[in-house]
């Protein structure tokens, strides 16, 4: 059977209400429905059913229709991500799941305040998972979102392909307006391809299993070329006249240590001079600041496209650890 209801795994809202369904003779629906079962062998009567009962969702539309927002300067979005609450709710769930990880950490050779501080920033340590169906979801930009109808069909598939596999109910799996998934946000494919199961039930529940969510968030860091030990930023100081450009959107590690020394910028942190980097803008209240990432940056801006994101994971990453040492010998003292 396609569907396979498992309350305890799947999010846990009701059904959505009767509205607006699709069309299920569109012919970017049909060509769906017949690609999907040619490709993956699912049963047509079952796919059909379960679309006839997605509703589309035209606020969605909307937010990905919606003009681009000013770029927040690095210290605003900073202070929107990096706060009092997530240090210490990070620190506190740290406290919680000491024993997940650790032994994550030392399987995939992952710094454990990484993992905390991705799942604070996606999702507030879980409390945030996303409130819209997945099947609605993914089938309104599937069908309705003709600028990445390629990509969501795909997601739409592998959602599909999912719930046979992982046993979910794909009527009250909720996620976020894109479609992601459970604690870490992970799309279907992402699901699909690094969740692991870190029991012996083989089941991957990203929603309620901690063992799970923590070794997929660590596996998806580790198949994308973490390197143990290795740093993952460094502040600078500037010579009085630097020479450099930065290109704003740029991740890709172009430069060297040693080339961006040639053109005035200096690394607080001693590195091989042949150490591949990126220049990265990191604006402060007070101008223009830049700091400099290295492969392990790059790896976690593969969790997402974006620069400040990993930024803000590595702070939140340094903040919590901090927190979390300061606070471990008070909890030891008599």
């Amino acid at each position: 059977m396609l569907v396979l209801a498992c309350a305890d795994v799947a999010a846990q809202p009701a059904a959505a209400p009767v509205g607006p369904r699709f069309d299920l003779n569109r012919p970017e629906i049909v060509a769906f429905v017949n690609e999907v079962v040619r490709q993956d062998g699912l049963d047509r009567r079952q796919v059909r059913h379960l679309l006839k009962q997605a509703q589309p969702q035209p606020k969605i539309i909307e937010i990905m229709n919606r003009p681009l927002e000013k770029v927040s300067p690095w210290w605003e979005y900073r202070e929107h991500f990096v706060t009092e609450e997530r240090i210490s709710d990070g620190v506190q769930f740290w406290h919680d799941h000491e024993a997940a990880l650790e032994h994550v950490a030392s399987d995939y050779q992952m710094p454990p305040e990484y993992l905390v501080a991705i799942l604070g920033i996606e999702t507030k340590y879980g409390r945030s998972t996303g409130r819209y169906r997945v099947l609605d979801a993914l089938a309104t930009l599937a069908f309705d979102y003709p600028p990445r109808q390629r990509y969501f069909s795909g997601e739409l598939e592998q959602f599909l392909l999912l719930v046979r596999e992982a046993r979910l109910d794909p009527l009250t799996t909720t996620g976020s307006y894109a479609g992601a998934m459970g604690a870490p946000q992970f799309m279907p494919s992402v699901y699909r391809r690094y969740a692991v199961a870190a029991n012996t039930d083989r089941r991957r529940d990203l929603w309620g299993d901690w063992d799970d969510i923590l070794a997929s968030v660590a596996n998806y860091l580790h198949e994308h070329g973490w390197t143990p030990g290795a740093p993952v930023l460094a502040e600078t100081r500037l010579d009085p006249d630097p020479t450099f450009q930065i290109e704003p959107h740029n991740l890709e590690l172009n430069e060297t240590v040693d080339s961006l020394s040639a053109h005035g910028v200096h690394l607080e942190l001693d590195m091989p001079p042949d150490t591949p980097a990126v220049l990265l803008s990191a604006e402060q209240r007070d101008g223009p600041a830049y700091r400099v990432g290295f492969h392990n940056f790059y790896v976690i801006t593969r969790y997402n496209n974006s620069a400040r994101y990993a930024m803000a994971v590595y702070d939140l990453a340094q903040a919590i650890r901090q927190r979390q040492q300061s606070a471990a010998p008070a909890a030891a003292a008599p």
